[in-house]
């Protein structure tokens, strides 16, 4: 699928159904209709803004719905536009609260006068899109010793909170006064279109989402009739609420829930903050003792945790039942400060995800920044595992989200991060994105965001050979189940406690640093995992030593440096280790309980749980000391020294080769994937199952061969160059049936090059031909072949470059491979007048195998580069020069010898 922004609404009926045609042809299967803003850069041509929900939008949107229907393909829709929800049509009640957090040193003795005005001015976040409306009041005030070990030290002035000036007389000494301030609508909607910007909802409010929901639904289903005749899903796309944390009951809630007064604790639990509701670095406020310190994140996680269960169930419940109610599945990417990420997946429809493409270089991982290298980001694993838990196969994901360099994305770049995203779990696409952009508008057209997915990209013609890939492996994914035996129980209690729940998937704070690094070791070690969360464990059962939920059961459970569980918890993992399970605690083993009603009881009954289990059970709860900087190697070694045997033994691990195992009936499936920049690894893999036959499926062509394998049918040998991917299946025996699309697995695994006989190097002069995408010609002869990047008046190229040659060859029987070395381009490669293939990813060689002529032979390599280093060079086309300002030159053309390699294999 595509996001398929319809920018500015400026949208008409004609060139809606174009774009869906040239979207079908691609390869792509469905649209997300999602209304935004008119791109700033871009040339409207005089058209015409439609707003959004109007008459004249519904009628256009009409044309959407039937164009899909008759093309056979999905259509969802965002709820609202841009993101949050809101609008300007939002009544006060109705729109987004947060309480925030003012501090005012003072000095003592003195009789203070504060104007009310002033401290109301003093709360200015820094938001990233602020409203210019909003609604500020004195919601409290508090006088403090700076010097702090208890809130009896607090003394109250909340009675003058409505009061122009604030006078207090303050005693001898340094104070502080903290006042909190409840802000009211003071988000606008990010990127709305006309109709649907303005302030943002209040997600917190159960009524105001209802409202929400219904205007938009009684105004379509009015003018289209029911909306399950039309969508698929709605959408709600980016949580992202800029440190909304309030509601009108906020206090009567969290009493009812937590059982004690919020009020005296609420100025010193909560945080300043900047933009996106992340605390700001500078520091404020009173010295807390360490007591008072530990008091606090207590208070803390039990604020916390009560507004994450008011989004579950004001606002990811309402928008589940409204769905429901309407006959449409509810899409949500359910995640972010506001909730968690496991919970509120698992209650949606179709959980989504995002991966996203930062430069045009594949990077190796590394060992330092988790984000180095990844597409997918932190948050991609933990909504996969929500799915899992749930029973769900679909899991879709906003993918190849790219605001950094959009032009020079390439094929292999796309298809990586694509790998990279499955991966993660992900079993649907949904690209970011598909502009609306009529065919007119100047070069490039109307770009909002996202990769450049267009039709006038120079790669669009050969953009179907990766949607084929990647729609078989949907297809497949969609229709099997993810196996997992190892879980992770990150240390949530701890991070809410200490730093508040995080911006995901952009968290400011990693507790533990490795944390996201650690389901990536497991799978790269050949196991599967999923993330759980303390209330899957305290639903769980547990039995011959597994932990069970649902239809999940996992073996082993690793907990890094997790301190605080609920004594609930521990009393299930303790069951879990003396039923015969492996608790593997990573630097500590946990001692104590979050929240602080019943604290010091609880804590005792945390800590007792797991010294008994490590006295009776030490060779089952072992603690763990990680090695952060070789984390691949120390996961196999804790598999040896545990006994934790993975799905596949994988002889020789690595930090750019991963796998995921899916189970269909009698199938076991496994998907290799090496994302590294250039390496290739050959390694052994050792598979427990006797009496199945291992296949190799080509998710590019659809066909299947018997894969090479030792007599026991259970060790593989396995290369990997590149971005090269591998599906092996493994089946009981069955007769094939004649006709099934089966070959020789030679056929399906790259021209080898490795066991040279002899290699020969094309000498120049190549002929060069440069057909360029602004439609001019020109051609040159080259003794030699090098980077075209580097020549001042080529750099700027973009479009086809049509290399051509002769050779010559005395023995045309022998098995001969052209390699063209790895490209950052498209190949395509004739001998002889004939078509031989196209590569578009890893290294590009060509088995020419029954292809050369004895004595002379002729090659023609055309050559398709990205748009990137033209886009460079319109320092006159604002949309280009904003777009590629900061992007390097990356290679351009055919960058090293063209080689003629004789191999030992024969086909």
């Amino acid at each position: 699928m595509v996001r398929w922004w319809w920018n500015g609404d400026r949208v008409v009926g004609d060139e809606v159904l174009r774009e869906l045609s040239l979207l079908q042809s691609a390869g792509i299967g469905g649209v997300e209709i999602n209304p935004i803003r008119f791109p700033s850069d871009a040339d409207p041509m005089s058209t015409r803004t439609l707003t959004w929900m109007s008459d004249e939008w519904i009628e256009v949107l009409k044309v959407a719905l039937h164009g899909t229907r008759e093309r056979g393909m999905i259509c969802d829709m965002i709820v609202g536009s841009g993101w949050p929800y809101g609008g300007e049509f939002l009544a006060r009640e109705d729109q987004t609260q947060m309480m925030a957090l003012g501090t005012r040193n003072l000095t003592g003795p003195a009789h203070i006068r504060l104007v009310r005005a002033e401290l109301l001015d003093s709360i200015s976040p820094r938001f990233v899109s602020p409203y210019k409306d909003s609604h500020k009041v004195l919601f409290g005030l508090a006088l403090v010793p700076s010097k702090l070990s208890t809130t009896a030290a607090s003394v109250r002035l909340d009675d003058q909170g409505s009061h122009e000036t604030i006078e207090f007389d303050l005693p001898a000494g340094e104070h502080v006064l903290y006042y909190l301030v409840k802000l009211t609508g003071f988000m606008a909607v990010i990127n709305g279109a006309p109709g649907a910007t303005g302030p943002v909802l209040n997600h917190y409010s159960e009524a105001a989402v209802a409202r929400y929901l219904d205007r938009l639904s009684t105004r379509l289903t009015a003018k289209i009739g029911p909306l399950k005749n039309y969508f698929r899903a709605f959408f709600t796309d980016s949580i992202e609420l800029e440190g909304a944390n309030w509601c009108d009951d906020m206090l009567a809630q969290f009493h009812a829930r937590r059982g004690y007064d919020l009020a005296p604790w609420l100025p010193f639990i909560l945080f300043k903050v900047g933009e996106m509701g992340n605390a700001v670095s500078e520091k404020y406020g009173a010295d807390f003792s360490p007591a008072f310190k530990a008091q606090t994140e207590l208070v803390r996680y039990d604020f916390e945790i009560t507004r994450h269960e008011l989004f579950h169930e004001r606002f990811v419940g309402t928008f589940v039942s409204w769905c429901a109610k309407h006959g449409v599945k509810s899409r949500m990417q359910a995640y972010g400060m506001d909730l968690d990420a496991i919970t509120a997946g698992m209650m949606v429809d179709i959980p989504e995800c995002e991966t996203w493409i930062r430069s045009e270089k594949i990077e190796a991982f590394g060992s330092g920044d988790y984000r180095q290298g990844r597409s997918y980001t932190m948050i991609n694993k933990f909504v996969s595992s929500a799915a899992h838990l749930s029973g769900k196969q679909l899991i879709s994901c906003e993918e190849m989200t790219n605001t950094d360099d959009p032009f020079h994305a390439s094929l292999e770049r796309i298809k990586v991060a694509g790998d990279q995203s499955m991966l993660s779990g992900v079993t649907q696409s949904v690209l970011h994105g598909f502009n609306y952009s009529p065919p007119e508008a100047p070069f490039p057209g109307w770009v909002r965001y996202g990769t450049y997915f267009s039709e006038r990209n120079t790669w669009w013609p050969y953009f179907k050979l990766w949607t084929d890939y990647k729609a078989r492996l949907s297809a497949l994914f969609q229709q099997c189940v993810m196996h997992a035996d190892i879980a992770i129980l990150p240390p949530l209690a701890d991070l809410a406690s200490q730093y508040g729940f995080q911006r995901d998937p952009f968290p400011r704070t990693v507790k533990p640093p490795y944390l996201y690094k650690l389901w990536e070791v497991v799978h790269q070690n050949g196991s599967g995992c999923d993330y759980l969360t303390e209330d899957i464990i305290g639903k769980s059962t547990v039995s011959q030593g597994r932990l069970r939920f649902r239809d999940r059961s996992y073996k082993a459970i690793l907990l890094p440096d997790v301190d605080s569980l609920s004594p609930s918890t521990a009393k299930v993992l303790k069951a879990f280790v003396e039923s015969g399970g492996t608790l593997l605690c990573i630097g500590k083993t946990p001692s104590r309980a979050p929240g602080l009603v019943n604290h010091a009881p609880e804590s005792r009954i945390v800590l007792e749980a797991f010294q008994s289990l490590r006295t009776t059970h030490p060779e089952r709860t072992p603690i763990l000391t990680i090695r952060e900087q070789d984390m691949v190697n120390w996961y196999q070694e804790v598999q040896r020294n545990f006994a934790v045997e993975p799905d596949v033994q994988i002889g020789k691990p690595a930090d750019f080769i991963s796998q995921l195992h899916y189970v269909s009936g009698d199938r076991d499936i496994f998907f290799f994937s090496n994302y590294g920049p250039e390496q290739t690894q050959t390694f052994e893999a050792t598979f427990p199952f006797k009496g199945k036959i291992p296949w190799l499926w080509n998710p590019e062509t659809g066909e299947r061969a018997a894969y090479p394998a030792s007599s026991a049918k259970s060790v593989l040998t396995i290369t990997l160059g590149p971005s090269e991917t591998q599906l092996i299946v493994f089946e009981p025996p069955f007769e094939f049936a004649e006709g099934s699309a089966s070959m020789s697995p030679s056929k399906l695994l790259p021209a080898p090059t490795a066991g040279a006989l002899s290699e020969q190097i094309l000498a120049g002069p190549w002929a060069l031909q440069l057909l360029h995408v602004d439609g001019s010609t020109q051609s040159r002869a080259l003794q030699t072949l090098s980077d075209l990047s580097q020549q001042d008046d080529l750099k700027s190229f973009a479009g086809s470059m049509i290399y051509s040659n002769r050779f010559g060859i005395d023995r045309p029987d022998q098995h001969y491979v052209l390699d063209l070395g790895h490209l950052h381009s498209i190949t395509q490669l004739e001998v002889n007048g004939r078509l031989i293939g196209t590569r578009w990813y890893g290294r590009h060689t060509y088995d020419l195998s029954g292809v050369l002529l004895p004595g002379e032979n002729r090659v023609t390599i055309k050559v398709i580069s990205t748009l990137g280093n033209y886009m460079k060079t319109l320092s006159d086309n604002k949309t280009a020069r904003d777009w590629t300002e900061n992007t390097p030159l990356y290679p351009l053309g055919l960058t090293q010898a063209v080689r003629l390699i004789t191999t030992r294999s024969s086909r």
